[in-house]
């Protein structure tokens, strides 16, 4: 299932670096994916002491008019066994390596450099009360042999690796970054640099020249075959699980920066876009974006449904209101609250005199004052909304300042269905398949399924497959034989059999 440029089944390759196991799944998919955004590489990942964090991306942009894949790594840890391990292997490890090797082209007196290096590392062991490193020469290779193979490993493939060292924070940081021009990026360079990044790991936790506090570990770098009761809940949806909608996916990982950075935010006095509406035909996603949005945080979701506000009686539907957004004023943890179906709530607030349209009119004026105020006091909640028919919304309340951003989400065109019905068939397999049980045939294509079904949403996607996977379970069920995988005319009967209706 290759041939047609789509890989439902991702290659996953395992190896050992550093002493630690490390699975690289879909690394060509992955280094792919920059297109809609950055991308978090380290799953799921248990370091050593003193190690407390670790974030790995890879992102895409363009410099000096050459658009490049760049990748980069903090690590932060605790003190003060991180600041041996700055101290003690730090200066001979890769960071020191570059840093003699820089030196070493602009200063032909290196020894004195060198020197003065090691009387600043014997100081600061000093002034930290602890035990000074043992005299070397800085970046003595006979130190840490396998941190030089890194490193030259690295430089080799063009990624011109960088480092730097933060030693005085009230965390110690190490970063280190990779750069390769996007038409020459390979696996090759994202296992090098995830050498690179299990070789900071080991400068930090002081590691001795012959690695060892990665003995034993296992990483994956890259999306984690998910586990079947993961991918069994929608709940769990990711936004590298939506297909079709690029633009939108970028737009969301760019909102979800924003919330993973409210430091950054609040120095620049900016303020994050909290009001999301999303429009368009049914089925085209929208529920799911502001599931995977939530996710893409680490947010709680809450979803208003119609009957939670509109009451039949006079005044109560403004107090459901009031109520929802009393709630929400109280949440202490990032929160997407999502008004599905927002025009059958809030329908287009008219001049109208009679009692319908005051009514309207009020539900309406209540909203508006309750997003004003829930964005002043609680800048972690985000508002979505989302309708099949924006133009029965009132245009004040979905006016900047409520809702900053409004994304059309349209059904998907022939690429974008060929995108879908890959993704889809992907979390069938990972979810399903095992030795001996085998899916789908390696005959399905997912370019000509989708040019097969022009009009087809995701939710029609979706319905296709249930279709197949039931007529497969029945046949299986009633003549007590094995059906065989599903294949290209399985698919193709099923999408026929949607469009009759």
């Amino acid at each position: 299932m290759t041939g047609h440029g789509y890989e439902l089944r991702p290659d996953s390759e395992t190896v050992t670096l550093l002493g630690a196991r490390v699975t690289l799944v879909d690394a060509a998919g992955l280094l792919a994916a920059v297109d809609t955004g950055p991308v978090d590489l380290l799953t799921d990942a248990a370091f050593p002491a003193p190690i407390r964090d670790v974030r790995f991306t890879v992102r895409a942009e363009t410099r000096d008019g050459r658009r490049v894949h760049h990748f980069d790594a903090y690590l932060r840890a605790d003190r003060p066994r991180a600041a041996v391990g700055l101290l003690a292997l730090g200066l001979a490890g890769p960071a020191g390596i570059l840093l003699a090797h820089r030196l070493a082209a602009r200063d032909g007196d290196l020894g004195r450099v060198l020197a003065g290096a090691g009387r600043v590392a014997a100081e600061a062991s000093r002034r930290l009360g602890l035990r000074p490193p043992a005299a070397a020469p800085l970046a003595e290779p006979s130190r840490d042999p396998v941190g030089v193979a890194v490193l030259r490993a690295a430089e080799e493939l063009g990624l011109h690796p960088e480092f730097g060292h933060d030693l005085w924070a009230d965390s110690p940081a190490m970063t280190v970054r990779g750069t390769v021009g996007s038409d020459e990026v390979t696996p090759a360079h994202l296992r090098a640099m995830a050498a690179l990044v299990l070789q900071a790991v080991r400068e930090l936790a002081g590691d001795t020249p012959e690695p060892r506090v990665l003995r034993g570990r296992s990483y994956t770098i890259g999306r984690p075959l998910e586990p079947a009761a993961r991918l069994a809940s929608t709940a769990a949806v990711t936004l590298d699980q939506v297909g079709g909608l690029a633009e939108v996916v970028a737009r969301f990982r760019e909102i979800a920066v924003s919330f993973r950075h409210p430091q950054v935010m609040a120095r620049w006095g900016a303020r994050r876009p909290q009001g999301i509406l999303l429009y368009g035909p049914p089925g085209t996603g929208k529920t799911m974006l502001a599931r995977a949005l939530a996710n893409e945080i680490g947010a709680d979701f809450k979803e208003i449904r119609t009957p939670e506000i509109l009451d039949k009686y006079l005044g109560g539907s403004e107090r459901n209101i009031k109520q929802i957004f009393r709630e929400a004023r109280r949440y202490r943890q990032p929160t997407v609250m999502l008004f599905d179906e927002f025009d059958s709530i809030i329908s287009y607030a008219g001049a109208g005199g009679d009692a319908a349209s005051q009514a309207v009119n009020a539900v309406a004026g209540i909203f508006k004052q309750e997003m004003n105020t829930l964005f002043e006091e609680n800048p972690d909640v985000i508002v979505v909304a989302t309708t099949n028919f924006p133009q029965r919304v009132d245009a004040s309340l979905i006016r900047s300042g409520r809702f900053d951003i409004k994304l059309a989400i349209p059904a998907p065109d022939e690429s974008g269905r060929a995108e879908i019905i890959s993704k889809m068939i992907r979390e069938l397999v990972a979810r399903h398949e095992r030795p001996g049980f085998r899916m789908f045939a390696a005959d399905v294509d997912p370019a000509e399924l989708a040019a097969l079904s022009p009009g087809l949403t995701g939710a029609d996607v979706r319905e296709v497959l249930r279709r197949v996977q039931l007529a497969k379970a029945m046949r299986e069920a009633t003549e007590g034989a094995p059906a065989g995988p599903i294949s290209q005319d399985d698919l193709r009967e099923a999408v026929a059999g949607l469009r009759r209706g």
